[in-house]
């Protein structure tokens, strides 16, 4: 089996970082890791890039290959890498080139409801 499944989902998904909305869609994908809980891609276009700042950090996954990082601004706060994505991902993992995923720990995620 796989280390990588994604899924799309088409519920309400918004990313909210204190009272800003740094993401909104119906459109996310969910990506499946071996042994971890899923993990939530929202399309680019569904995203209020005007709060991320890109950072230097990268990393490389072997799954999913290099991903890049950025610092989130918004209401007066900031966190530090709270978001990644991977811009050319390996084989299997293609569904979330164009996605940004965010930490759950540094924004708060909210699935199928409204904000």
């Amino acid at each position: 089996m796989s280390a990588i499944r994604t899924e799309h989902d088409t519920r309400p998904i918004n990313v909210l970082f204190h009272d800003a909305v740094i993401a909104s869609t119906k459109r996310a994908i969910l990506l499946h890791e071996n042994g971890r809980e899923p993990v939530v891609y929202v399309p680019r276009e569904d995203v209020e890039m005007a709060f991320l700042h890109e950072s230097d950090r990268r990393t490389t996954c072997p799954h999913k290959g290099e991903a890049r990082y950025w610092n989130i601004s918004a209401e007066g706060y900031g966190e530090t890498d709270a978001a990644w994505s991977y811009e050319t991902p390996k084989s299997g993992a293609e569904d979330i080139a164009g996605h940004i995923a965010f930490y759950p720990d540094k924004v708060r995620i909210a699935i199928g409801q409204a904000v």
